[in-house]
C-alpha cells in the first residue's frame, strides 16, 4: 500500500472582499445547519473522472490554481453575523488541500481513485473556516490519473459544476484565465450577485417572482397521491427505493417529437412526466417542483455559483391528447422558469405564513430534474432494449413524493426515479417510466400529419 500525501496549494493576488451572502448560498447553508452533521455530505456536489492517458501532476496544480483566480465561489467562506443574517467574505490568498494518492506497481489507479472520491465525498464543509473545495488525484508512473473534485452546494450547483469541470479542463490543455474569462462573459461573481440580488431592481424581480409562484400555489390541488396500505413491516419508516430506466430508443425519440411541435426537449420530457403523475394520481391535473438552472439570465448565462431555483409548474389538463400537452408543457414552462430566480427563504416564510392561516396551497412534494446537460448516466452494459433496474434505496426524505431525474450518455437516456413506497409502490413507479417511454414513443411514431393516440 502507498503513502498517501497532502499537498498545498499555494494561492495568492485573488480577488477579496465582501457582503451578503447570496439568495443562494443562504438556503443551502441554512439547509446544511438544519442536518444533523453525519446528514451534511448529502449537500455536497461531486464529480471524478479517470485521465487516460494521464496529467502531469505540475499541470494539474497550475490549472487548480488559475482556476481560483477564475471563480470567487471556490475561496469564498459564510459566516454568520451578530443579527441572524450571512455574510460572504472571499479571501484574497491561501492554500487549497490537494489529496494526492500515487498508486503501487500493482494497484489500479481507478480502484484508488473511487475509494479516495468516496472518502472525499462523505466529509462535510466547515464554511466559515474552510474554501468549499477539495480535490483528490490518483498519479501512476508519474502523471495524473483519476481526480476527484469534491465541493460544498454553498459554493456550485449542478450547472455550475458542470461549468467548472469545463474550465478546468480548458486549463490543463493551455488555455489562461483572461481568455476563459473573455469566453465566459457574462458570469457574474457571487459577491456582485448579492449585489444585485439588495438593489431595487433586484428586490423587485425576487417580490415578483415570489408573487408568480405563491399564486400557482393557490391554484393547484392541495393533494395528488393518496397513501397505499403497505404491509406491517417494522416500526421505521420505509426506505426509498430507486428505480433507473435505461432507454436506449428515447434519445432519438424525445428529439423527434421536439422537432415536430417545435418545442425544447426538456419541454418533451416534462409534459410526460406531467402527464403520468397525473394519469397515476388519478387527476387531470399536475403540480411538478422543477428545478431550474436559471442560466437563461443573460447576467448569469456563465456563472460558477448556486444560481438554481425551484420552479412550480401547474398544467391545469394533463391527460389530454399528448401531443397538445407537449405544446402546452412547453408554453407554461416559460413561465416557471422566468420565476425561478427568487429569495427561497422568503418564499419559505411566506408560504409558512400562509399555512398558519389556513390557506390551502399545492402540493409541491413531485420534484423533476432534467440533469442531461450535467451529470452523464452511469455507464451500463450496450444493451438495446430498454431496462428497469433498482439500484438502491434512501433513507425516508420527509416531504417528497417522488424525484424524477434526467440523464442522458451516448446510448440513451435514463430516468431515474426515488419515491415514498406508501404513496408510489415499486409497481406504480414501474408504470410512472414505462408510461413515460411510451408516451413519446408513441408520439414520435405517429404520422407527421396525424395526432398520436395517449398511451
Amino acid at each position: 500500500m502507498t503513502t498517501r500525501q497532502l499537498l498545498e496549494l499555494a494561492f495568492s493576488s485573488g480577488r477579496t472582499g465582501t457582503g451578503p451572502a447570496t439568495w443562494g448560498q443562504r438556503a443551502i447553508w441554512d439547509a446544511v445547519r438544519r442536518l444533523p452533521p453525519a446528514d451534511a455530505p448529502r449537500y455536497n456536489i461531486a464529480t471524478a473522472a479517470p485521465l487516460d492517458p494521464g496529467l502531469p501532476l505540475p499541470v494539474l496544480l497550475a490549472a487548480l490554481e488559475r482556476l481560483l483566480h477564475l471563480h470567487d465561489s471556490l475561496h469564498t467562506r459564510l459566516l454568520p453575523d451578530e443579527a441572524g443574517g450571512l455574510r460572504q467574505l472571499v479571501d484574497g490568498e491561501g492554500t487549497l488541500d490537494v489529496h494526492l494518492w500515487p498508486a503501487g506497481e500493482h494497484e489500479d489507479p481507478a480502484e484508488l481513485g473511487t475509494r479516495l472520491h468516496e472518502e472525499l465525498a462523505a466529509q462535510p464543509f466547515d464554511t466559515a473556516t474552510q474554501w468549499p473545495v477539495r480535490v483528490g488525484a490518483v498519479t501512476a508512473g508519474g502523471l495524473v490519473r483519476h481526480i476527484s473534485l469534491v465541493l460544498s452546494h454553498t459554493a456550485v450547483d449542478g450547472s455550475g459544476m458542470s461549468r467548472l469541470v469545463a474550465d478546468l479542463s480548458a486549463l490543463c490543455l493551455g488555455s489562461s484565465p483572461e481568455e476563459l474569462a473573455e469566453l465566459r462573459e457574462p458570469a457574474q461573481q457571487p459577491l456582485e450577485e448579492a449585489e444585485f440580488q439588495t438593489s431595487e431592481r433586484g428586490l423587485r424581480r425576487d417580490a415578483g417572482a415570489r408573487k408568480q409562484f405563491v399564486r400557482k400555489l393557490r391554484l393547484g390541488p392541495p393533494r395528488l397521491f393518496p397513501p397505499h396500505p403497505l404491509p406491517p413491516t417494522t416500526a421505521e419508516p420505509a426506505r426509498f427505493p430507486n428505480a433507473v430506466l435505461r432507454s436506449p430508443a428515447l434519445p432519438r425519440a424525445v428529439e423527434r417529437v421536439a422537432a415536430r411541435h417545435r418545442v425544447s426537449t426538456g419541454s418533451v420530457l416534462l409534459a410526460a412526466t406531467a402527464a403520468m403523475t397525473a394519469r397515476l394520481a388519478g387527476s387531470t391535473e399536475a403540480v411538478l417542483n422543477v428545478v431550474v438552472n436559471n442560466r437563461f439570465l443573460p447576467e448569469l448565462a456563465n456563472a460558477v455559483g448556486v444560481i438554481a431555483g425551484d420552479g412550480l409548474f401547474h398544467l391545469p389538463d394533463a391527460t389530454a391528447e399528448f401531443g397538445e400537452v407537449v405544446r402546452r408543457t412547453h408554453a407554461a414552462a416559460i413561465g416557471t422558469y422566468r420565476h425561478a430566480y427568487y429569495d427561497r427563504l422568503a418564499l419559505a416564510a411566506e408560504i409558512d405564513r400562509l399555512t398558519a392561516e389556513g390557506v390551502q396551497l399545492a402540493d409541491r412534494s413531485c420534484v423533476f430534474n432534467d440533469t442531461r446537460e450535467l451529470l452523464p448516466a452511469p455507464a451500463a452494459p450496450g444493451e438495446e432494449h430498454t431496462t428497469l433496474s433498482w439500484p438502491v434505496e434512501f433513507e425516508p426524505r420527509p416531504g417528497l413524493t417522488y424525484a424524477l431525474d434526467a440523464l442522458q450518455s451516448a446510448e440513451a437516456l435514463s430516468l431515474a426515479m426515488t419515491a415514498d413506497p406508501a404513496l408510489l409502490p415499486r409497481p406504480a413507479m414501474e408504470r410512472f417510466l414505462y408510461g413515460i417511454e411510451e408516451l413519446i414513443l408513441t408520439e414520435a411514431a405517429a404520422p407527421a400529419d396525424g395526432a398520436a393516440v395517449g398511451a
